[in-house]
This record gives C-alpha cells, sequence and structure tokens, in this order.
C-alpha cells in the first residue's frame, strides 16, 4: 500500500495498525483534555467497539504501571500541564503500547527520561517486538541503545540513507566515511586521547550539493 496516496478506506485501517511517539510529548497530548480522556479515546479507536469500558480502564492503568508512573488513578484526572515533561513522554509511551501496534515509530522516546526509566522503556521495546512481533522504527542518534536493540540500522545523513546493515556490521566494519566518522566519534574511556570530530557543517536542505551529500565533508 503507497501510504502517500491511500486510499481512504484502507488508510482508516492502517493507522490502527500504526502508532507514533514523538520526542516533545507537547505534539502528541492535547492541553484541554485529561489524560485519562485521551489514553480511553484512543484505546477506543484503535481496538473494536468490542471492548468494555471497564477492560480499557484495566488495559489503561496496567500502561502507566508497565512506564514506572506512579498512582496511575491520579495521572489519568490529570491534565499534561499538570504533570512533568518526563511523565507526559511516559504517557505517550503508555499510550503507543497499550494499542499493541502492528509498527510502532519512536522518535526519540526517553530524550526526557532519566537513565533507569529509560532502561525500563527499551525492555518494554524490546518485550514488544520480541513477544508480540511488534515492528519498531527507532529514530535515535544514541549509539549505544542502537548497539543494544536494533536488527538492521540505517544510518542517516542530511535526509538520505547512506548505510546499512546488522549492528555488527555497522559497529565493527563501517563502510561509508560519515558512518566511520560517527564510530570515531564515540568517546574512549580507554587508551587516553580524544574521540574525533567531523569536520565541517551539515548542507543545507534546501540546496543540498550532487551526489554524496557527504563530500564535501569527506577526507577521502
Amino acid at each position: 500500500m503507497d501510504i502517500a496516496k491511500p486510499e481512504m478506506e484502507k488508510w482508516h485501517q492502517v493507522k490502527r495498525e500504526i502508532q507514533m511517539i514523538f520526542q516533545d510529548p507537547g505534539a502528541a497530548l492535547n492541553p484541554v483534555f485529561t489524560i485519562g480522556t485521551q489514553f480511553t479515546t484512543a484505546l477506543h479507536y484503535a481496538q473494536s467497539d468490542n471492548m468494555k469500558n471497564r477492560e480499557i480502564r484495566r488495559r489503561v492503568i496496567e500502561a502507566l504501571r508497565e512506564v514506572q508512573l506512579p498512582d496511575p488513578k491520579r495521572i489519568l484526572k490529570s491534565y499534561p500541564f499538570q504533570l512533568s515533561g518526563g511523565m507526559n513522554q511516559r504517557v505517550s509511551i503508555a499510550m503507543a503500547l497499550a494499542v499493541e501496534p502492528e509498527l510502532l515509530i519512536a522518535d526519540e522516546p526517553t530524550t526526557a527520561l532519566d537513565v533507569t526509566v529509560q532502561n525500563q522503556i527499551l525492555e518494554l521495546f524490546y518485550a514488544l517486538v520480541k513477544d508480540k512481533e511488534t515492528s519498531l522504527i527507532y529514530i535515535t542518534h544514541n549509539l549505544g541503545v542502537i548497539r543494544e536493540i536494533a536488527d538492521t540500522v540505517y544510518v542517516m545523513y542530511a535526509g538520505t540513507i547512506v548505510e546499512y546493515g546488522n549492528p555488527r556490521e555497522i559497529f565493527s566494519s563501517p563502510l561509508h566515511p560519515y558512518t566511520q566518522g560517527l564510530m570515531e566519534a564515540i568517546p574512549k574511556l580507554a587508551g587516553g586521547g580524544f574521540s574525533k570530530g567531523i569536520r565541517g557543517t551539515i548542507p543545507s536542505y534546501f540546496a543540498p550539493p550532487n551526489g554524496c551529500r557527504f563530500h564535501p565533508r569527506c577526507l577521502r
């Protein structure tokens, strides 16, 4: 199916099978509705109408507990502005996971969270993919996360894919100069010395260079 030109009837079905977690929860949560209203509406839309209200409420509370949010009943009565940015992000993650989508797209979903909660969320993602066979597109600049959770890595530069492969190939034997530069920029904990940066600046997306977009910065 071409989602750029979808048939309306098919598109409604596809939308139920895809969930998105945004880097900024403010882009996903409506400030004029409580968390409970938004959460139950999302589940009603994504699931069939056969799901009873009691079952929906149970699933909502369970999802909030999975992302380590204390006092779920209070959270459901709260508005987004009454919660911290990190709590709102966990609400967004819980909403996406509760639907059990076929495809989950996560754009830097753990940026606003502390390290402990980040690890817990990553474990939830891992379980969702392995146990429920959900496909996950995880967008991040965190190479440590990529190494831990990815089956296939796509390296992008200036809006284009420059290299892809499994994590072992990408981290041990990168082929593209940009990927090599990323690996060399990782801080070294042993052996002394400094990590290397990549010279130059990112090109304009409105007037990208011809050919490989990395060539103005390439040392080859």
